[in-house]
């Protein structure tokens, strides 16, 4: 599962971003509304944490946009003011729980899991691109009924790639979301694990679905 922290404030979104890898979700951080809206449109998040203060557009306009967009990913506010009023008009924009700060990181842990659990309830938890399939919860792919084994590290860049199905991924969005890198190793990683991961899920089969575009990234669709 993919989480969105949106919090100006770097410690805190450092201390919720770490706290929820422990819990096994994969997290991205942003730091303000502009940048949170782009990450949105980008990436396929099953949940966005959003703090209501924020430096230029805030948290409710952020809410407000992504509704007007037809964004339905569940969105957990948060508030250092806590004001009754402030959590109606969040709610009644589109927000699917609150949380007013100071809060513990367990507490917003559990109401996350919880959203995405209820969001899973209407979200179907396969992914497939042509005969290539991905259970998202029980971590099993399969292409043609023949079961591919992955290590976790192929298994959230095959998950990555699945979910942005159609549209290039560039290397450096590749390590950000798949090795949390916000910065390049200098080494081609990206390029090796790609290569791994090819062999899997194409070397046997005529349709390839992993295409390399040249000194751009990578994309993953059915030929036609």
């Amino acid at each position: 599962m993919r989480v969105l922290v949106v919090e100006d404030e770097k410690k805190t979104a450092s201390f919720v971003r770490k706290a929820l890898q422990a819990e096994g979700f994969a997290a991205d951080v942003c730091h303000n509304g502009d940048d949170a809206l782009a990450a949105a449109k980008a990436t396929p998040f099953d949940v966005i944490v959003l703090d209501i203060m924020l430096p230029g557009r805030d948290g409710l306009g952020v809410l407000k946009q992504l509704r007007e967009r037809k964004n339905s990913t569940p969105v957990l506010l948060l508030s250092a003011r806590g004001e009754v009023n402030e959590r109606v008009e969040g709610l009644n924009a589109g927000a699917d729980d609150y949380l007013p700060k100071p809060f513990e990181l367990s507490e917003l842990v559990a109401r996350v899991r919880a959203l995405t659990r209820r969001n899973g309830e209407n979200k179907s938890t396969i992914l497939r691109v042509a005969d290539l399939t991905l259970d998202t919860v029980a971590h099993y792919a399969q292409r043609g009924g023949k079961k591919i084994e992955l290590t976790s590290r192929e298994y959230r860049l095959l998950e990555f790639l699945m979910r942005s199905a159609g549209r290039l991924c560039g290397r450096m969005m590749i390590l950000e979301k798949v090795w949390d890198y916000n910065f390049d190793p200098g080494t081609n990683l990206v390029d090796v694990y790609v290569r791994r991961l090819r062999e899997k899920i194409d070397a046997d089969f005529e349709i390839k679905l992993l295409h390399t575009v040249r000194g751009s990234g990578y994309v993953l669709k059915e030929q036609p």
